[in-house]
């Protein structure tokens, strides 16, 4: 009484894998939230110091007028542990959100 335990390979179109164009469901919502955190990562860390180029004309008066955070000049502070920090925040974020969405495909299964 064996029984045999014969599986069918998995056609091609499984096997393939696109980032731009996911499959339906956990996949689409994982590349979602990949998206979204690659999205707000750079937004804070390119926009911040494109915003302050495009916007002030003269930089050096600029940086002679800026403003102090915890006793730093705030481009500094901002660049040396903001963005530090915020890139913590969005790995915690980010690991909350892709184990949310792995227990709810794992119960529906």
């Amino acid at each position: 009484m064996s029984q045999t335990n014969e599986q069918e390979p998995p056609s091609r179109d499984d096997l393939r894998i696109n980032f731009f164009r996911p499959r339906a469901g956990f996949m689409r919502k994982e590349v979602t939230i990949i998206w979204i955190t690659l999205a707000a990562w750079a937004i804070m860390t390119f926009g911040m110091p494109i915003h302050l180029a495009l916007t002030h004309s003269d930089p050096t008066r600029t940086l002679a007028e800026v403003p102090y955070i915890f006793g730093i000049p705030a481009y500094f502070w901002f660049s040396g542990q903001f963005l530090i920090l915020w890139f913590i925040f969005l790995c915690f974020i980010f690991n909350v959100l892709i184990d949310w969405l792995s227990s709810s495909y794992r119960r529906r299964r």
